[in-house]
């Protein structure tokens, strides 16, 4: 069962990383880029800011958390426990592989961080302003789609690394939407307490 599970994982990333084209290894170059995003970053904390004001600081400050989180949980504890090789460092697998600019990436892939970092951020993002900003998740989320799907384009990580690491990153990030809303509660109650003592 194992050995037809890694068949499957390996035909499938073959199969992403088959269908090459100069225009595709930009898009996908660009889109595993480490600062590609930063103008997407930079978008979303203005909508935050706008749409929430001075509360918005209660509404941003748990994305540090969840970055750290996601991406300690990933690259500091589960690819040093696993220590699955990348299919890009796999012997008799790389030579069949596809690298854009040389890319290789480091020695182990499960999980990916990309992914489980994006999946986090994008359903915390979702979930805590579901009920203001209701065109969010549709950006969001074909961009984290995207991400990951780059990752196995571009050979690094099997579809089993973004997927487990994706699915990781969801529950992360409702983890972190949830401590959001008991938080946000708190200030709420607070703030009409003091209203009515007053």
């Amino acid at each position: 069962m194992l050995e037809q599970f890694k068949e499957c994982d390996t035909a499938v990333l073959l199969l992403v990383n088959g269908h090459h084209n100069l225009f595709w290894d930009r898009v996908m170059w660009f889109a595993s880029g480490e600062t590609s995003w930063i103008p997407l970053y930079v978008f979303l904390l203005f909508v935050l800011i706008s749409y929430y004001k001075k509360q918005s600081w209660s509404l941003i400050f748990p994305i540090i958390l969840l970055i750290i989180m996601s991406d300690q949980l990933a690259s500091g504890v589960i690819k040093p426990l696993t220590e699955r090789l990348r299919p890009s460092h796999q012997p008799g697998l790389e030579p069949l592989l596809h690298f854009v600019n040389s890319y290789q990436g480091g020695t182990y892939g499960f999980v990916s961080s990309h992914a489980c970092n994006f999946f986090a951020l994008v359903t915390y993002l979702s979930m805590a302003t579901a009920k203001r900003i209701l065109w969010l998740p549709y950006l969001l989320f074909p961009i984290a789609a995207l991400v990951t799907y780059s990752r196995v384009y571009l050979g690094v990580h099997y579809p089993s690394d973004v997927l487990v690491a994706a699915i990781l990153g969801i529950f992360i990030g409702w983890v972190i939407s949830k401590l959001y809303n008991r938080l946000n509660q708190a200030i709420q109650t607070k703030a009409s307490t003091n209203k009515i003592s007053a």
